[in-house]
């Protein structure tokens, strides 16, 4: 699987953990930054992976800061992106489940590493059980 990820400052130690982790499993992994624990714009780092999975250039991403949350605003603006706040692995089984969440968000300050490995795990293996909660999606992708 192709997999944008994108971190600010506060969420780059996790983002390289990840990647080696991705990496490890097989996927293709294709980094926007950012490079360093230096203070960053994290827009300038989210919105790029947004872009690429709703255009279909990445099938999945992962965007991490501090929370979480910023990140996941600033994702879930872009067209066609349904980015889950993930604090656990319940949170990321239902994101997949519920509400075909095609990236995740997740917060280094929020969650051990373990627990971040486990959601992404999770959210990557668990599918989208589609029935009812179609419709629902699909008016979200076109609000």
């Amino acid at each position: 699987m192709r997999i944008g990820i994108g971190s600010d400052h506060a969420g780059y130690t996790y983002k390289q953990m990840l990647i080696a982790m991705l990496r490890d499993r097989g996927h293709d992994v294709v980094d926007f930054g950012t490079n360093s624990t230096e203070s960053v714009d994290y827009p300038k780092y989210i919105r790029p992976v947004a872009l690429a999975v709703a255009s279909g250039d990445c099938e999945r991403g992962i965007v991490l800061g501090g929370s979480g949350n910023g990140e996941a605003i600033v994702a879930n603006r872009v067209k066609g992106v349904r980015c889950a706040l993930c604090w656990n692995v319940e949170s990321a089984r239902l994101g997949r489940l519920h509400n075909d969440a095609n990236v995740i968000s997740i917060g280094e300050r929020m969650v051990s590493a373990e627990e971040a490995q486990a959601i992404v795990d999770t959210w990557l293996t668990t599918p989208f059980e589609g029935g009812r909660h179609v419709r629902r999606i699909q008016m979200i992708d076109e609000f």
